[in-house]
């Protein structure tokens, strides 16, 4: 039996979240994150050369990158499906079940965030602080116990949406091509999309793209986050009440969505003011302080998230089967 286009695509999907699943990120191949990092980094030195160094020039100068990036990305994932093609079908299914693989972070987010709660179980709070330091950015040198518990848990709810959901949502709409250009934007966001000095004018036009294209994403994992808690042994009623009272007290429109919902799912209080580069930035609280934080909740969050992530994939790609049946 011949399969079309479209078939193999989400079969190519569902193989990726497979894949994800099982193996995590392949930490001795070279990640294609990275390329993109580099590539960020390259056009950020050349137009900075070209652009005035005054707020309309890195302004412009940004929002030349927030469209050369994830351009950029979305033509080379084009020309690879596009040979990988010529070569036949199974390797076209092969390549494009690969890009899938590589864009999905939901086993490595687990496995990153369970190192935290490995650490702290073994009461090396230096080595705890060190493992979230590379899952998190803000300072984690002085963080106490709590502190660190509180910054792995806010990492997994908002990568719920950024390094699974939103990722999954962007494969059903275009394949690999619009989720890579996705992931082009996430990652230059997370590079340059900062209120410093160095990119508060250079860094507004990714950031605000990233804010618009994890509109949907980030709404639709807080709510399947409430409607999921109940079955990781949480409490969905609690999640539903912070979720709507708390979803926009943060200065981004999407992060606090995953994080409220998680905040009243595990009946704990979340962010509040961090430390980013030495610096402290003031931030509300989310959630009602029912519980103390416990190394425990690291394990319930990735539990939640597991558990909200499969729903996702059944939603998104049911409506993807159902468009392309439609049209």
């Amino acid at each position: 039996m011949v399969l079309d286009g479209a078939t193999q695509t989400t079969l190519a999907i569902l193989a990726g979240c497979g894949l994800d699943l099982l193996l995590g990120d392949p930490h001795r191949v070279y990640h294609p994150v990275r390329l993109i990092g580099l590539l960020i980094r390259g056009l950020e030195g050349e137009l900075r050369a070209v652009f005035p160094h005054n707020k309309q020039g890195e302004r412009i100068a940004g929002s030349f990158l927030a469209v050369l990036v994830p351009s950029v990305t979305g033509a080379v994932c084009w020309l690879l499906l596009s040979l990988a093609a010529r070569a036949g079908t199974a390797v076209h299914f092969l390549v494009m079940t690969l890009m899938c693989y590589s864009l999905l972070a939901g086993r490595a987010l687990s496995d990153e965030s369970m190192k935290v709660y490995r650490k702290l179980k073994e009461g090396d709070l230096e080595g705890a602080r060190e493992a979230a330091s590379m899952i998190v950015g803000r300072d984690t040198r002085e963080l106490t116990e709590e502190g660190v518990t509180k910054a792995a848990v806010e990492t997994v709810a908002e990568n719920t949406s950024d390094g699974v959901v939103a990722p999954l949502m962007f494969l059903a709409i275009g394949g690999p091509a619009a989720g890579w250009m996705y992931k082009a934007v996430n990652t230059m966001d997370s590079m340059v999309g900062y209120r410093n000095d160095r990119y508060r004018y250079f860094g507004t036009a990714a950031a605000r793209l990233d804010d618009v294209l994890n509109f949907l994403p980030a709404r639709l994992s807080g709510i399947l986050m409430v409607l999921c808690a109940n079955a990781a042994g949480l409490d969905s009623r609690n999640a539903w009440r912070i979720f709507r009272r708390d979803r926009y007290r943060h200065a981004s429109p999407n992060s606090a969505q995953t994080e409220a919902a998680m905040a009243g799912a595990l009946r704990i209080q979340l962010a509040g003011d961090a430390s980013y580069f030495g610096k402290v930035v003031k931030k509300p609280t989310l959630g009602d302080p029912i519980r103390k934080v416990e190394a425990e909740d690291i394990r319930r969050a990735d539990r939640l998230m597991f558990l909200s992530v499969l729903p996702a994939v059944v939603v998104l790609l049911g409506i993807r089967t159902w468009i392309l049946k439609a049209i």
